[in-house]
């Protein structure tokens, strides 16, 4: 039976750049595989075929270049939500994936009382932040 969700992300050809930011910002193990290292097409070996980020929290990111001929729409089809009550830890990556992001939805207390924002990062990559209980 399965027992991982996750969410798996399509860059077009960052995805080496992307998946080492959220290293970055989460910690954890990164494990990158290449086009060229299973004999993929030489225009394309160096870009990603397959990356794995195994977070310290526990969670894991999944991503890769798109093969040629496929269409790229970037933060369209996916947003990544962060939730709990480490509050220090949450405002650190809100802090990392918005830097050169755009926020669309700033981090602050919410009707519900949690703190709630919504960013996208650098990457045009959706995230939403949500720290239960907090208070402002």
């Amino acid at each position: 039976m399965a027992k991982r969700l996750n969410p798996y992300i399509n860059f077009s050809g960052n995805a080496r750049e992307a998946l080492e930011c959220y290293q970055g910002v989460f910690g954890g193990e990164l494990a990158l595989n290449t086009f060229g290292a299973f004999g993929g097409d030489e225009s394309i070996a160096d870009n990603i075929m397959h990356g794995m980020l195994e977070a310290e929290d526990g969670f894991t990111l999944m991503g890769s270049d798109l093969a040629p001929g496929m269409t790229h729409q970037p933060g369209t089809n996916i947003t990544i939500s962060l939730s709990g009550d480490e509050r220090d830890k949450l405002l650190g990556y809100w802090a990392k994936l918005s830097d050169g992001g755009q926020i669309t939805v700033p981090l602050e207390k919410q009707m519900w009382g949690d703190e709630f924002g919504q960013v996208t990062d650098r990457f045009g990559i959706q995230w939403m932040v949500n720290i239960l209980g907090s208070a402002s």
